[in-house]
């Protein structure tokens, strides 16, 4: 597969108060678009925290975007995405994922 590829990926946290779940949020949040600027191949990353507040809805989503497939493989071995997740430790109690190819479309 070449061109570019979508990479989306959401989260469950763990927190037993609204403080805590708000904390591990923000940490997502601040960890993953320190990555901005860090990784070639890496185009887009953008991370959003729910405001819902529904039982069934993801905390965090990761929308991000490689050049393509081989940029995304590069990323998942990465040195500094590795040492996000590691931050992370078990913070994360859910997570959800789809890849797919950017398709162009003409204006």
């Amino acid at each position: 597969m070449s061109g570019p590829i979508r990479h989306i990926v959401m989260w469950r946290l763990r927190g037993e108060t609204p403080a805590e779940r708000s904390a591990a949020r923000l940490k997502v949040k601040t960890l993953f678009e320190g990555l901005r600027g860090q990784i070639d191949g890496l185009t887009h990353i953008e991370v959003g925290l729910d405001v819902s507040d529904v039982d069934y809805a993801c905390d965090v989503v990761l929308f991000s975007e490689f050049a393509d497939q081989a940029a995304l493989a590069t990323y998942a071995t990465h040195p500094e995405h590795l040492r996000v997740r590691e931050a992370l430790g078990d913070l994360r109690i859910g997570r959800f994922q789809v890849d797919y190819p950017v398709k162009e479309t003409g204006a």
